[in-house]
């Protein structure tokens, strides 16, 4: 199963320091939670190991997923799934062709495609919402259709970007429930940005403040 190794990463921009010398290891099916003030590079670090970090910021270091060195790849070769605060579903796309849009072409044939949409929606307790437009969907459904189509692009590790800021307490409880069981029943090594203390609560791994010292939640 894939493990997610950060080995002396750096991040600058200008004349300010954002990370130096940075290490973590995220075994297959942990969540490693990371905290800190805005501005402290929490969002950069993901950036980064998607491989969409502006050319503006100098970097080194070495980014290792499953043993294999994806510093040099492009976005789309390295099978990074990411949340952000905003599920970003595509509005002129149906709920499930949001799903279909996120499986690989390589999974064929077409009925092949429809069951393993079908079967998401069913996970998600979605069932039946296939045809419907996202902007008809809750604040919890979007979030639980957002995840399942980042599941569908069968990601080797998942990052999660204050996914959970904008949901009120008791859909964020739930969400957030919803999203770790299906990071850790996949093995996925995930990094968690949070300003929130909760969240990094629920996850249950290692916590690492930056401008701090690593605690474990």
């Amino acid at each position: 199963m894939n493990s997610l190794r950060l080995q002396q990463i750096s991040i600058r921009v200008d004349d300010k320091v954002l990370l130096d010398h940075f290490d973590v290891s995220v075994m297959p099916g942990e969540i490693v939670t990371i905290m800190g003030p805005s501005g402290c590079g929490k969002s950069s670090l993901l950036s980064l190991i998607c491989g969409t970090l502006e050319p503006i910021f100098q970097t080194s270091g070495t980014i290792m997923l499953n043993g294999d060195d994806i510093g040099g790849l492009p976005p789309e070769n390295r099978r990074i799934g990411i949340l952000f605060q905003d599920d970003l579903l595509f509005p002129h796309l149906s709920v499930g062709e949001n799903l279909l849009f996120a499986m690989p072409v390589s999974i064929r044939p077409k009925r092949e495609r429809l069951k393993r949409m079908e079967d998401a929606l069913v996970e998600a307790d979605l069932k039946g919402f296939a045809d419907r437009d996202p902007h008809s969907l809750s604040g919890g459904q979007r979030a639980r259709v957002a995840l399942m189509r980042t599941l569908l692009s069968s990601p080797r590790c998942l990052l999660l970007d204050e996914p959970f800021s904008k949901l009120d307490r008791d859909l964020r409880e739930r969400v957030r429930r919803f999203v770790f069981d299906h990071a850790r029943d996949a093995g996925l090594p995930t990094l968690l940005v949070t300003h929130d203390a909760a969240d990094a609560q629920a996850a249950g791994g290692p916590v690492i403040t930056f401008g701090g010292d690593p605690e474990t939640a």
